[in-house]
């Protein structure tokens, strides 16, 4: 991890350029390794696990994540563990989510990814 020491800020590096990060929202067994969230992705997602794009995965009780990528080379899993917190890990809508970096860095960070809902108000007729 690389970051501002001053800020208490780490950023995660990487050796690719993702094109996409993908937040699979459903728990997953943290036994499965390369191969067992490859099958995951590609068959329960059908997506491209040979993409440039970045997999995120937690564990049931959200104190752990798995990053999963090709880096053109191999495979690359990047494992983060809690000690004291959970992740805030967004409702089961979808499958999976697409993040952005910065909710990527939010959500490594401890934040919430997903923030509040827009709330929508109408004018009452005079």
């Amino acid at each position: 991890m690389v970051g501002n020491a001053s800020a208490g800020v780490g950023v995660m590096q990487m050796f690719v350029e993702p094109n996409c990060i993908y937040l699979y929202r459903d728990i997953v067994d943290f036994r499965k390794s390369i191969n067992g969230l490859s099958l995951i992705v590609e068959q329960e997602l059908a997506m491209d696990v040979y993409s440039s794009a970045l997999f995120v995965f937690c564990n049931k009780q959200r104190d752990k994540l798995k990053i999963l990528y090709w880096d053109r080379t191999g495979f690359a899993l990047w494992y983060k563990r809690l000690e004291k917190q959970r992740f805030k890990w967004p409702k089961h809508d979808d499958q999976t989510m697409n993040l952005s970096d910065q909710q990527l860095k939010w959500l490594l960070s401890g934040y919430d990814i997903v923030g509040h809902q827009a709330l929508h108000y109408h004018a009452k007729a005079l």
